[in-house]
């Protein structure tokens, strides 16, 4: 990856590096100062290098970023960072796909741009959004849609209840459990073949080899990369933040004596298994069965 972005960088005009911008299309520009230069602000890709050098040093392991920040960001990030330090500046460079919708790639011109806000708004909780992208490749376009999340989202929770009836009995098989370690490291060495890392999790859930002690050792191991919370009990947050947000939505709807959108946001709710109770004391809610 770093090849490709050196690749690119050896094709530009030292010219089109943008260190100290005095002109802004921002008629209210907030950030400038006086320089050398004149009154003006640093550019973006000069930012990014203070701003990483100041808090992590001179040396990097990983850098991250879309596939659109290769040129021109990244590139001049290198030509002005490795100037300055004289040394080599970073060892991987690893370059996100896009996140499309069913449209196209998302934007917030288009309307409804997906943030994790959202989705816990809609009621989903963001691990299960972890789960959906763990499916696939980083370097592989993927397609959001709410069919698709829904189908992580009953997947995932299949995945919990299944690690959740393991019981913590039988030996710990050490030799057993070094063949599932060294494919899950495998799998992550394989530029972070998280999908083909999801396999192995289900394959140690299936193995009639295994004692359950054995396989929560290794969900344990495992989601310390995953980061799924596997083992950790149920509690669902999410729905409460979703239910209590929208008590505040109705709220301000009634208050602005807008009961069409109060009773639409309450008829939402009931749709959801929500039920709410208007009191003295304000609303709360109670789940239907």
């Amino acid at each position: 990856m770093r090849d490709t972005v050196e690749e690119d960088l050896a094709k530009r005009n030292p010219f089109d590096f943008g260190l100290w911008f005095t002109l802004s299309k921002f008629s209210n520009q907030a950030m400038k100062w006086d320089s050398p230069w004149g009154v003006g602000y640093p550019g973006w890709h000069i930012e990014c290098s203070g701003i990483s050098s100041q808090y992590l040093g001179e040396y990097l392991d990983i850098h991250c970023g879309g596939i659109d920040n290769i040129f021109p960001h990244h590139t001049n990030e290198i030509a002005q960072s490795e100037a300055y330090f004289g040394h080599k500046w970073c060892n991987y460079w690893i370059h996100g796909e896009h996140l499309n919708d069913q449209t196209g790639k998302m934007s917030k011109s288009k309307g409804e741009f997906l943030t994790l806000e959202l989705l816990k708004s809609k009621g989903y909780s963001p691990l299960v959004y972890r789960y959906f992208c763990l499916g696939s490749h980083y370097r592989k376009t993927l397609t959001f849609s709410y069919d698709s999340l829904e189908v992580a989202k009953n997947s995932y929770q299949k995945l919990k209840n299944k690690v959740k009836s393991l019981k913590n009995e039988g030996e710990v098989q050490q030799a057993e459990m070094d063949s599932y370690e060294k494919k899950f490291g495998d799998a992550i060495s394989n530029d972070l073949n998280t999908s083909q890392m999801l396999t192995i999790l289900y394959d140690v859930l299936k193995s009639k080899d295994l004692s359950d002690r054995s396989k929560r050792v290794l969900v344990e191991k495992f989601d310390s990369v995953l980061s799924l919370s596997l083992l950790e009990e149920e509690t669902d947050t999410t729905l409460d933040d979703y239910a209590l947000s929208m008590i505040e939505k109705r709220k301000i709807a009634k208050e602005n004596k807008n009961y069409e959108e109060a009773d639409r946001i309450r008829d939402e709710l009931l749709e959801k298994g929500i039920k709410l109770i208007d009191g003295r004391e304000g609303t709360t809610y109670e789940l239907l069965k």
